[in-house]
């Protein structure tokens, strides 16, 4: 049909539902209500729920360049997504905003039913389009470098905006995989100097590692995408060095899949949670298929198990590799395919005060066998994305801040973070902050409900009519 054809049909749609919202909320000069950090596709569905409940004064702030927020035209490196192509990820409950809807509208029918995986650079293009049918008001360019309670909200300091900083009421952690943490850097390459090694996360340069030895520590979809991508690149040879004995291969998560888990998982008791979550780290998730296939289709990759690192030096120009086994491997070049890690002291937005949100290593202990450090650094929010303070009355000012990335998964499940559950999510979310904002002002709204003097009735509809007062019957004796 087009795309023209398609944004009309959806604007019809959206005003069919009296989109956006009524505004209830009441101004307060020179603060917003919420601030969302990230506008990609956590960042955008989030201000859509938002702007769909009435939340009006929203501002949505981003550090990259229009165009490339989120991973999918930077570190982000297949060549198709995981996810099925049929999901619906941030379309919050409208067909016409969907994937599959934007691609139908411009290739047909037949050409997305012979659609296998979606082109990772043709969902960041529906991302923009996304971005622009809903006039999403993304401000790029922005990074916010630290929040601190002032009174009863929140002074954002930020850099690339008009004003050093921002007050608000509320604050959205939209911030994708690494939101509550950063890369993992293992503490063995901390000898080796950092122009011979990369995280997969980091800008690369591919070129320069054609003719180079390459060791890809991992064997995650990270680590082989930038695996393919320097073979792709003409690297001599790429080697990935795999602490595991064996290849995963099953896709635990995917197996569970359903509303029923992500309706109930944050409503499970504490040990029920960990269980799965630990579980779905200790078999890990595989590297796609097709990603996997992308590199070992050259000769000149290959696959190395039960090679758990110990150490790297520097040798000449290179690097040279210590396994836990006693054997090593000289390379020119290291990329760590190591993945993210989970730590709220990471994050600069929080500084020092990052110490005061509660972790799930401080309120759960697990069974010996289902022991994870990674996991226990997650953050143990409540039920509506906040941070918990880890002593009661030390930050409570953590209440107004939400966790809607990675971060909250160990606790509310797979709905702030990866497609199949973020419209839930979202929705999720712009109930909680909703329902926060109203009973902030709730004074203010009892006095509106008092003020509110607008007639339904004008006094015209209707006549008086008297009733005349009749005697009343005396009652009969009975013989």
């Amino acid at each position: 049909m087009g795309l023209p054809a398609l944004e009309g049909r959806l604007k019809e749609d959206l005003a069919f539902l009296c989109y956006p919202g009524k505004a209830w909320v009441p101004k307060r000069e020179g603060v917003t209500d919420v601030v969302i950090i990230g506008g990609g596709m956590c960042g955008m569905v989030a201000w859509f729920g938002l702007a769909t409940g009435g939340i009006r004064n929203v501002r949505v702030l981003d550090r990259a360049e229009t165009g490339r927020e989120g991973p999918w035209l930077s570190y982000a490196r297949m060549e198709t997504l995981r996810s099925p192509k049929m999901l619906t990820g941030p379309a919050f409950g409208h067909g016409a905003l969907t994937f599959q809807a934007w691609y139908r509208a411009q290739f047909g029918a037949a050409a997305w039913e012979a659609l296998d995986k979606i082109p990772r650079p043709m969902w960041m293009e529906y991302l923009q389009w996304y971005r622009t049918v809903l006039e999403v008001p993304v401000e790029n360019g922005i990074s916010v470098d630290h929040v601190e309670p002032e009174g009863d909200l929140l002074r954002l300091t930020v850099t690339g905006a008009e004003t050093p900083t921002i007050l608000t009421r509320k604050l959205i952690f939209a911030t994708g995989r690494d939101g509550t943490g950063g890369p993992n850097i293992p503490d063995f390459i901390k000898n080796l100097p950092g122009h011979l090694w990369a995280h997969s996360a980091d800008e690369i340069d591919f070129t320069r590692l054609a003719g180079k030895r390459v060791a890809v520590i991992g064997v995650g979809a990270s680590a082989v995408d930038n695996a393919a991508e320097a073979l792709e690149h003409g690297a001599a040879e790429v080697r990935h060095l795999i602490r595991r004995k064996e290849m995963p291969t099953i896709n635990k998560m995917m197996g569970i899949g359903s509303f029923g888990f992500t309706a109930g998982f944050a409503d499970l008791p504490d040990e029920w949670r960990w269980r799965f979550m630990q579980y779905s780290f200790a078999t890990q998730t595989p590297p796609p298929h097709g990603s996997t296939l992308r590199v070992s289709r050259h000769d000149n990759a290959y696959f190395h198990f039960g090679k758990a690192t110990t150490r790297v030096d520097p040798q000449g120009d290179g690097a040279i590799i210590h396994f836990a086994d006693g054997t090593f491997y000289e390379a020119d070049f290291v990329i760590l395919g190591t993945g993210f890690v989970i730590d709220p002291m990471a994050r600069r937005e929080f500084g020092k005060t990052a110490g005061d949100i509660l972790l799930w290593q401080d309120v759960y202990t697990p069974p010996e066998d289902e022991q994870s450090g990674d996991l226990g650094r997650f953050p143990y929010l409540n039920p509506d994305f906040t941070f918990r303070e880890k002593q009661p009355g030390t930050a409570p000012w953590l209440a107004n801040v939400y966790c809607f990335n990675y971060g909250a998964s160990a606790s509310l499940g797979k709905v702030s973070g990866d497609i199949p559950g973020i419209s839930e999510g979202a929705a999720w979310l712009s109930r909680a902050v909703a329902a926060e904002l109203y009973a902030e002002d709730i004074e203010a709204h009892w006095e509106g409900m008092q003020a509110y003097d607008t007639p339904e009735l004008r006094g015209d509809e209707w006549e008086a009519t008297p009733l005349e007062i009749q005697p009343e019957p005396q009652k009969g004796r009975v013989a």
